[in-house]
Order: C-alpha cells, then structure tokens, then sequence
C-alpha cells in the first residue's frame, strides 16, 4: 500500500507567499484603477549582458551543427566552465581543485538536495530570520519535529537581530550541519572574518558541516568583508559551499549555480574525499543517480560572463541594483524609520516600529502607499516587527514606489 511522506504536511513555508498574493488580490480587486508597486520579490529585472548573450547564442549554434552538437554533458559540468570558476577564486586566494565543483541547475535545489548525503540524525542549525529552503528541506527529511509556537522541534535557531548585526553567533549545543547565507537573505546583513572563523572553528571542533550559500557575494562591496567561507583558514575541512548565477547575472530563469565540496571534508568516521565522493554519486551528471547535468547552453553562457570583459558588464548590473538598494535605505531612513542591509546585499530590512507587526505594516504599505513589500514573519520568529524590501526592480518603477510612500505612507 503506498503512502505519502507525512514530513510535506508539517510544511508551513508556503503560506507567506499564498498570503502575500491573495492580500495583493484582494486589494487590487477591491481597487481595479490602482498602479500597485512590487518591492518585494528577489527576482532580477535587467536583461543579459551582451557577452552574456553572445555566449548563450553560441551555446545554440553548437547545436544545430553535427560537429559541435553535445548532448549529455561532463560528469561536474562543462570543464571549461569549472576551470573559469577555479581561476575567479584564485584571484580571491583560494584554490580550488576543478574536481571539488560540480555546476548544478541553481543554488536552492542543491542547499536542500546536499542534506541527502548526510545521516538523518544530524542535528541542523539554522539562522532565524532564515531563508525558507533550509529549513523546508530539513522538514522534508525528516530532521525536524512538529512546528509548535512559530518552530520547529529539534531544529536549532540561530538567533539574528540588532544586537548582532543580524549575523548569527554559532549554537551553544552541538550540532551537525550549519546553514550560513552570507550575504543573508532576508536581512541583508554581511559577517566578518572573525564570524566565520568562529563558525569554521566550531565546525572544526564538532565535526560539523558548514553549508555556506554565497549566492549574493558579489553584492559585497566592502574589501574588508569575505566573500567565500574558504577566505577562512580551515573551511576546505569543514564546509560547503553553493553558489548561484541567478543573482550574479541575471540567470533566475536560465537556471544555473555550482557547489563546492572540497576533497579535504571530512565528517565523523569518514576519510578524506568520502563525502566529496557520495555528492559525485548523486550529482554527477548522466553518470549520477539524481541529476542529469546543467543545461550546454546556459553553461556557455556563465563561460561568457565570467570573461573579463563579461565580469566587468556584469558588475554594472550589480551596481545598478545596489544603486536601488541605497536610494530605497535612504529614503526609508529620511522618513524616520530604521533600516538594515542594502549596502552589501540587494535586500533592505526595515523595522516597522511601535503599533505595528510585520503584516500589518505590509498591510498599510499596500493601502497606503499601493508598494508590495515581504512580511519579515515569514521568515522566523525573529523576523516579526520587520518587512523586507528587494532592490530588484527597474530603478523607475523604485523612484516612483519610494515618491508614493514618502508622500502616501503615514507614520
């Protein structure tokens, strides 16, 4: 008799996002003549670069001709693409091994899918505000006990707030596998080097796994500031690391990351290359068991971006997006209210004040000044009192949101 997994019933992710639109559909339906301005969502609006196009244009003529026609792919992706990646980190210090990177279909399938290698007793720690996959996938295994007051049991919270810099401090208990966004998604708070050497050196001690989601690092601005977890003497021992192209150029629809996993990782009982062993039986490519390769093409296109000149295209699109990141913290600032982020991560974290919890300042956003924002309670317990505002968006259509809430939103 087949049965379901009862793990995808305790999920409770999904309701900020159903809320958010039936909210959004509510009011528009309720005030058909309205413009309604979406902040809100962390999707890319600017076109592909030219040499990013170039190379994505390239990778279809490949295969309209016999002699350059591909079809499954190298078992890690395109070798040419691994190398591109191996050189981007040298120039950050860091050698990578082509070996150690596999190219993937995007970042969000691997931070949940790399939890399969792992036992299912490891106990996971997750930063609280925290992006929703983390959390979601480690119910879907079956890590996590039923949700109770706004948690789950047995998931241990990291807790982020002011106090921090919203950056989290490692757990006091032992734990098995750390999830870290840095840059953080939601709250666009960055960590130093000494707060992830303290990371590294917890791992280190406990034999734990860091999984280290860069996807916005080259958002990071500061030169002060890492941008790899590999920065930090160690990390090769003791971590993870995904990364995306969505967000880096523009690839949220094209589909396409990579993941690290050094060959020094060890784990509990294990030697050197085990686990960089088992994620290869998974992942590797036509020859893996659960995944059949990134697309040829969107592969040319990444080799294309990372070229210099496609580097250097690709910096003015994050810019440009920071750009928008810094007039949307300023103008919220002029108003009085407090704001987080926006000057190394695309994403803004605005407190909402006295009188107000997160969906009810989302509530007079919309009503008020018709701007879409995310509810910071979607994200964790520690996440209520804040909205998140994206800085993904035509820089017009921010203009014209911060001009109505500068003159529509009363506070």
């Amino acid at each position: 008799m087949a049965t379901i997994n009862k793990n995808y019933e305790k999920l409770q992710g999904s309701y900020l996002f159903l809320e958010i639109s039936k909210r959004v559909k509510d009011f528009t339906e309720k005030n058909p003549d309205v413009e309604i301005m979406r902040l809100g969502i962390g999707d890319t609006t600017q076109p592909l670069t030219k040499t990013v196009i170039k190379g994505l244009l390239d990778g279809v003529k490949k295969l309209a001709n016999a002699k350059t026609y591909t079809g499954y792919g190298e078992a890690q992706g395109d070798i040419r693409l691994r190398v591109a990646l191996s050189d981007f980190y040298k120039k950050r210090g860091i050698h990578l091994d082509v070996k150690e990177i596999f190219i993937s279909d995007g970042a969000k399938a691997d931070c949940a899918n790399i939890q399969s290698i792992f036992g299912i007793d490891n106990v996971v720690a997750v930063s609280d505000p925290v992006y929703p996959v983390y959390v979601d996938s480690s119910v879907i295994a079956g890590r996590t006990g039923e949700f109770k007051n706004g948690r789950y049991e047995k998931l241990v919270y990291m807790e982020c707030d002011e106090e921090n810099n919203f950056v989290p401090v490692p757990p006091k208990q032992k734990v098995d596998i750390i999830y870290l966004c840095n840059p953080n998604n939601p709250t666009g708070g960055v960590a130093t080097r000494e707060q992830l050497k303290a990371f590294v050196d917890y791992a280190l001690l406990n034999k734990a796994v860091i999984i280290f989601d860069a996807a916005y690092s080259e958002y990071i601005s500061d030169t002060n500031l890492p941008k790899s977890i590999y920065e930090i003497e160690g990390a090769k021992k003791c971590a993870i690391e995904i990364n995306s192209f969505s967000k880096w150029i523009g690839f949220t629809g094209v589909r396409l990351g990579f993941t690290v996993v050094p060959l020094d990782l060890v784990v509990f009982n294990t030697q050197k290359e085990k686990v960089h062993a088992l994620w290869s039986k998974r992942q590797g490519g036509s020859q893996g068991i659960m995944f059949n390769g990134a697309s040829n093409i969107a592969q040319e296109g990444a080799i294309s971006a990372l070229s210099e000149k496609g580097q250097m295209e690709n910096k003015k699109v994050i810019a440009y997006y920071m750009n928008n990141a810094k007039m949307i913290k300023n103008s919220l600032t002029k108003l009085g209210l407090k704001v987080f982020g926006g000057e190394n991560a695309p994403y803004v974290w605005v407190k909402t004040g006295a009188g107000f919890n997160s969906w009810g300042f989302f509530d007079k956003l919309l009503k008020e000044a018709h701007v879409v924002s995310t509810p910071g309670s979607g994200f964790g317990l520690k996440g209520e009192g804040f909205i998140r505002l994206s800085a993904f968006a035509d820089k017009k259509n921010v203009k014209k949101a911060l001009e109505s809430i500068e003159k529509n939103l009363k506070l």
